[in-house]
């Protein structure tokens, strides 16, 4: 490996750690983290977390490997895939407005209760709040312009930092709640899902406007 392939590797490796963190942004998932899981105690919330990280770290590795090839074998767009995320932000943007238990947990049954909040991990936490339509896209650019092994090794790493720094993000969002009153946590639930769901909104008119639905 020569000195100019060691430096292209480290700017695509910079590009990759930067673009893929402020594309997740683990740090605006808190007040939604802390919303859906208020009424979790500590275990509950770091393994949430933990489920969130992972989801965040596979979707985004996957895609990097086979997103192209597994949106042409299923004829999905990644607009579609967009929408799709948006409407499901702008369902818990919804539920966050009016301040309401999601109805990701309003579901009958005490045994149930634990599925459903290790799916709340998964999604919408995971995907699509961390692993967004735009941090997938970026990976599938970012790996395909990787022209050795070595670089496209540290897009995978950068991947993997960001997963760790949203576990880490999520994990400790229960000592924000300890100096928190129940007020404030609301106010902050209702600003949040404002700008979530406009952001919801924005994602559903990006993707339908890149289908043509709307002009």
């Amino acid at each position: 490996m020569t000195v100019a392939e060691v430096l292209s590797s480290l700017r695509l490796g910079l590009l990759a750690l930067t673009s893929i963190f402020f594309l997740v942004d683990p740090i605006a998932t808190v007040p939604v983290f802390l919303y859906l899981t208020t009424d979790a105690d500590r275990q509950e919330r770091a393994r949430m977390a933990r489920s969130a990280a992972l989801t965040c770290f596979f979707v985004l590795a996957g895609f990097s490997v086979g997103g192209s090839l597994l949106f042409r074998l299923l004829g999905i767009t990644l607009p579609a895939f967009q929408t799709a995320g948006g409407i499901i932000l702008l369902l818990v943007g919804l539920d966050m407005v009016q301040a309401r238990r999601s109805g990701t947990k309003e579901v009958p049954g005490e045994a149930e209760e634990a599925t459903v909040k290790s799916d709340a991990g998964i999604v919408p936490l995971g995907m699509p709040m961390l692993a967004g339509p735009g941090a997938i896209s970026n990976v599938v650019v970012l790996v395909g312009q990787a022209t050795h092994w070595w670089e496209t090794a540290t897009v995978y790493a950068a991947i993997a930092l960001t997963a760790l720094a949203s576990y880490f993000f999520l994990a400790g969002a229960g000592s924000i709640r300890k100096h928190m009153s129940e007020t404030s946590i609301h106010i902050l639930t209702r600003i949040m899902g404002m700008l979530i769901t406009a952001l919801a909104v924005q994602f559903i008119a990006t993707g339908a406007r890149a289908l043509g639905l709307i002009k």
